[in-house]
């Protein structure tokens, strides 16, 4: 009998009760896209579609302990990085993940909710900067994210330009500047690859408050595509495509009080299953 194994992603992230955000929102993205989703829980934020409340650290050993416990038994073919906030956080991820083979890594740099909260301690930008940007495959800052790493305004297409290669110079690999946050009626997002050539992504905006979770969805889409071995480019294509349709399809549906989720679901894929050689 043939055997088989489903393309795997890790996500290491922080907690989201209310299901639209953070690993929540990952797992259902990677299991859409027809991956197989695993996980490491980083942060216990308690928050709803209104807003953040509170978190609630995890201790580090307990990181460091559930990312061995994964990549010992389902070592994953992409991971993603998302919410970090303390220094020691980001040291023992890296230090952990640097006991095994190198895997592709997209890393949402969780600064700032849609909501507005700021949700990283400013000490760790320097240690993200220093440890988890020469290991990461893309980052993906949104505008307030970008100006927070670039250390300037950030609110229109030339700023995003010019944030882009500020935090180029800082050590990353490639960057998704993402632009949903503009006010134009064309929304662009720019992808600075590795040899410092801008792609410019456009969508059209359309009314609604149901994006909570979104760059969690587009960095896990990213790591998902990448699992499927397709290219840095082409991950980051497909992935904006799809949670531009994750949002179009769960516009019209309200969840909560505040800003709603996306339909992960709109076309859910089947596990996809290789055959084992």
């Amino acid at each position: 009998m043939k055997t088989y194994r489903y393309p795997s992603v890790l996500t290491i992230a922080g907690f989201d009760g209310s299901g639209g955000a953070g690993i929540q929102a990952d797992m259902k993205t990677i299991s859409a896209l027809g991956c197989y989703a695993t996980s490491v829980l980083t942060a216990l934020p308690v928050q709803n579609t209104t807003g953040v409340r509170k978190i609630y650290p995890i201790p580090v050993e307990a990181v460091s302990d559930q990312i061995e416990a994964i990549l010992d038994d389902v070592f994953p073919d992409a991971i993603k990085i998302g919410m970090v906030h303390t220094p020691e956080l980001v040291e023992t991820i890296v230090k952990t993940l640097g006991k095994y083979k190198k895997v592709p890594i997209v890393f949402d740099p969780v600064m700032v909710a849609t909501s507005g909260h700021r949700l990283i301690e400013e000490e760790t930008i320097s240690t993200i900067v220093q440890q988890l940007f020469p290991v990461a495959s893309v980052i993906t800052p949104n505008m307030d994210e970008a100006a927070i790493l670039a250390g300037m305004e950030v609110k229109t297409l030339d700023e995003m330009r010019t944030a882009g290669e500020r935090i180029k110079t800082l050590g990353c690999n490639s960057i998704l500047l993402k632009g949903g946050h503009q006010e134009t009626q064309t929304i662009t997002s720019l992808f600075l690859d590795q040899d410092h050539n801008f792609h410019a992504f456009h969508a059209e905006k359309f009314a609604t408050q149901n994006t909570h979770g979104s760059g969690c969805t587009l960095s896990s889409a990213i790591a998902s595509y990448i699992a499927q071995e397709k290219d840095l480019y082409s991950s980051v294509e497909l992935a904006q495509n799809y949670v531009y349709e994750a949002i179009k399809h769960g516009r019209d549906v309200q969840t909560g009080k505040g800003n709603g989720p996306l339909n992960h679901f709109f076309n859910p894929q089947k596990l996809i299953k290789h055959e084992l050689v």
